[in-house]
């Protein structure tokens, strides 16, 4: 009888440090694609997953979001590798990946994708104005959040170079 009281309190325990936890998934329906191959040996579900994991957890500590109850009511975040155009977008908690994006870049898409992901990432914690906020303040934050995690892409601009009139690229 002891045994199962410490079983059942154990599991109540550990019930009670995961209760109000986010989970973090990730799929790939593009993996028959050259980009899904490509991300599946390069990059990988598991890797992909431990990002979200961490950006989520930068995002918290960058923005002093410690504690459950002051970020977003957000349970989930799944990342979906697919067959689009583009980079990436973010559509609630779900991440959307562009295998075609993948498949193209020349360079080191682990490092890529890192930074997309915490760049996507930032809008799934966003607070968004109920879509009132002005795009470009939602898009500069989510490129902060990139730039001060260290994974700022080769194309941005170095500090000191860049000019007014491209400010997108120097507001990070």
């Amino acid at each position: 009888m002891k045994l199962q009281v410490a079983a059942v309190a154990s599991l109540l325990v550990a019930l009670a440090t995961t209760a109000g936890a986010v989970t973090f998934d990730a799929s790939n329906t593009a993996s028959g694609t050259p980009g899904g191959k490509r991300f599946n040996r390069d990059v990988g579900l598991p890797y992909s997953k431990k990002v979200l994991s961490d950006a989520s957890t930068f995002i918290w500590n960058t923005f002093n979001l410690r504690a459950a109850s002051a970020r977003k009511p957000v349970n989930a975040v799944t990342l979906v590798v697919e067959d689009i155009g583009g980079v990436a977008f973010t559509s609630g908690n779900d991440i959307h990946l562009s295998a075609q994006y993948v498949g193209g870049y020349s360079g080191d898409i682990k490092k890529e994708v890192t930074g997309v992901l915490y760049h996507e990432a930032a809008h799934v914690w966003q607070w968004d104005g109920k879509g009132n906020a002005n795009g470009g303040l939602i898009e500069g934050i989510a490129d902060y959040v990139r730039l001060k995690a260290g994974f700022a892409p080769g194309h941005w601009v170095k500090p000191g170079q860049g000019d007014i009139d491209n400010y997108n690229q120097i507001l990070a």
